[in-house]
């Protein structure tokens, strides 16, 4: 197949153009990766040298989608185009210019439990806020303190930002650790303080899909990498969803033609997947948002009307068993293929009671909720045993850990032992012994650091741990850390069924930490896929069912925050709304509860009014309402008739 053929209108115009820079402002649904195989396709066609072609996205699940597309192609060539994350390449960048050996810093990622002990431990300086403050300081500081659109990211402005960096650094070097939110602006630095370095001259042709989700730092990255070839990003500022937490800018895309002169324009606004009624109440909903352009997503003629279906139940149990019977009936009638069904949830709870009734009425059913399984609080006990299993196994792997160590010393106690592990940092910065060098010899009693009791002991409960699976075979000391019977556990112990091949705990600790960090979600299959809505970017199924849309989880809420964060956050919780629904093919259904279990609602966050000592009363999410007088009113689940 030639590059051209089949191919008409904005999807031609991605293909052929060849102006730079281009942007191509797409809606759900609307065939860019269409348009951005086939550009690729031409290039290749055309004799462009495919190392010299990066193909870039924000996520791990895009880029494995973006690889098979180009698989596909079946083109010679085509296997040596670069493509994958913007994250792995800045990785393999600084690998290739021994940036690591040359700053003294070693690549170990933290990951986001293991970030609570960095900003516990920050908190004993002065001057840098409560937890929260100190937390946003650090997606500042990933963002190479690039808060707002304008702001040129590199460089601290404020005196407090400043010092707060210099912690941060000496933190990390410390531990032995990187923030991976620290990779882009290292690589950032490197590239700017280097004009002369190989790095900048490597691609002749910079594709960037989901060019929403990136932050300043990354916008500036790709202009560097693309400075001396021709690039093409690709958008759609209504699908950004990680603004709040890593200052990515949906007006990155929608002011590229303000900072980027010369901009050529190709609009996809067409959806060639949404139903005309979806497209309906999605374009109700997202118009609610204020920071937005006006863009008006549309439905071909040719599209069916689809369905939409609002119901309530009086509990998780009955929507669990309402959804599950609505689903089993429809793939018993062969109305829908398992394989096409997605079940959307704000929070795990919910997932795994719908996948549970699913399975019990005999239709497979998978979870995907691996990036929840390290949720918790450190600093209780009995609420972080995933984390501090997991830490246990990276410390069975690398006794010398120092992130691991520290948390492992640091769980259970409100302060998270911070003051006492300063003590003990403080110790080996002087004299010069690890921090479990030191801890070994307390334990042999030739050291002594005042008031590290706390820490010592459990220092000591580590050891006894690792002593009782230092000689179990794998299979047995999986078992001892991820016990069998134990909720928490099941997500470990999924990801760990999905490699088989692990020969050691080594092996197992790569395997759980790629599947949590970069989880990978299989797109053919013959089972209904459960999962957030935060997966759910770059899906589609012919049924998809939102559940748990009540107010505090759909949308979630930020009240800490002061009152325009507050807002901004808001349109973000509804751009992921409109993210979820927008998945639909042909019938969509959200479901909502009239109350939850007090416990877990406070621990989900879901917002509870009245009710008794047991259960508090909830409320449907406010977006339903948004969705527009084409949406079909809400029913209860017992009059529902399908």
């Amino acid at each position: 197949m030639q590059w051209d053929e089949g191919i008409e209108g904005p999807a031609l115009q991605i293909a052929a153009c060849p102006h730079s820079p281009i942007r191509v402002q797409a809606g759900p649904g609307t065939g860019k990766s269409f348009g951005l195989r086939r550009r690729v396709a031409r290039l290749l066609e055309e004799g462009n040298n495919p190392d010299r072609i990066l193909l870039v996205t924000f996520t791990r699940v895009s880029a494995g989608d973006l690889e098979r597309e180009l698989d596909a192609l079946s083109h010679p060539g085509v296997a040596r185009v670069r493509k994958g994350t913007l994250h792995a390449l800045s990785f393999s960048l600084l690998n290739q210019a021994n940036v690591f050996e040359f700053t003294n810093r070693v690549p170990r990622p933290l990951l986001t439990f293991e970030e609570r002990f960095l900003l516990e431990d920050l908190g004993r300086s002065d001057g840098f806020g409560d937890y929260y403050e100190r937390r946003d300081r650090l997606k500042a500081f990933e963002a190479a303190w690039a808060r707002e659109l304008d702001s040129e990211p590199g460089w601290p402005e404020d005196e407090v930002d400043r010092r707060f960096q210099g912690h941060l650094e000496e933190w990390t070097r410390l531990h032995e650790a990187l923030l991976i939110g620290e990779l882009i602006p290292v690589t950032l630095m490197y590239l700017r303080s280097n004009p002369g370095c190989p790095e900048l001259a490597l691609f002749d042709h910079v594709l960037v899909d989901e060019y929403q989700d990136l932050n300043r730092a990354e916008q500036s990255f790709i202009d560097l990498i693309s400075s001396r070839g021709k690039l093409v990003v690709v958008g759609d500022e209504d699908q950004s969803v990680y603004e709040y937490f890593r200052y990515a800018h949906p007006e990155g895309i929608s002011a590229f033609d303000e900072s980027h002169q010369g901009t050529f324009d190709i609009p996809l606004d067409r959806s060639r997947r949404c139903p005309s009624l979806i497209v309906e109440v999605a374009n109700s909903l997202i118009q609610n948002n204020l920071r937005r352009t006006g863009r008006v997503l549309q439905s071909l003629p040719e599209n069916v009307a689809g369905e939409i279906n609002v119901v309530q139940w009086l509990g998780m149990e009955e929507e669990a068993r309402g959804i599950a019977a609505y689903v089993g009936s429809m793939l018993d009638s062969g109305s829908f293929k398992a394989g096409k069904t997605l079940v959307l949830c704000p929070r795990r709870h919910f997932g795994y009671k719908i996948r549970d009734k699913l399975r019990e009425g005999g239709h497979p059913a998978h979870s995907f909720f691996h990036e929840e399984a390290l949720d918790g609080t450190p600093k209780k006990l009995d609420d972080c045993q995933a984390q501090e299993a997991f830490t246990l196994l990276s410390l069975i792997v690398n006794p010398d850990d120092r992130v691991s160590l520290r948390c492992w010393l640091g769980f259970g106690s409100p302060s998270l032992r911070a003051g006492e592990w300063q003590r003990l940092r403080e110790y080996c910065s002087d004299e010069g012994p690890s921090p479990r060098q030191a801890l070994d010899s307390i334990g042999a009693g030739e050291l002594s650091i005042r008031h590290t009791t706390g820490i010592v002991s459990r220092y000591h409960s580590l050891l006894e741990r690792t002593n009782v699976v230092s000689d179990l075979p794998l299979d047995d000391l999986i078992d001892h850390v991820f016990p069998v019977d134990e909720e928490w556990a099941e997500a470990f112990r999924l990801i760990i069924e999905e490699n088989p091949d692990d020969e050691s705990p080594s092996d197992v600790l790569e395997s759980v930490r790629t599947g949590i960090i970069q989880p990978e979600l299989p797109r053919d299959v013959e089972y209904v896929r459960v999962m957030s809505l935060y997966k759910s970017k770059g899906l589609n199924a012919d049924l998809v069912i939102v559940c748990g849309c009540v107010e505090g989880l759909v949308p979630s809420k930020k009240k800490n925050l002061p009152f325009e964060q507050q807002r901004r956050y808001l349109e973000e919780q509804r751009r992921l709304f409109y993210v979820g629904i927008t998945r639909a093919r042909h019938t969509l259904v959200l479901s909502s509860v009239l109350s939850l279990p007090r416990a877990l609602a406070h621990k989900m966050g879901a917002e509870t009014q009245g009710g008794d000592q047991e259960f508090g009363n909830t409320m449907a999410s406010t977006f339903i309402r948004e969705l527009g007088p084409t949406c079909p009113m809400a029913i209860m689940g017992d009059d529902w008739e399908y």
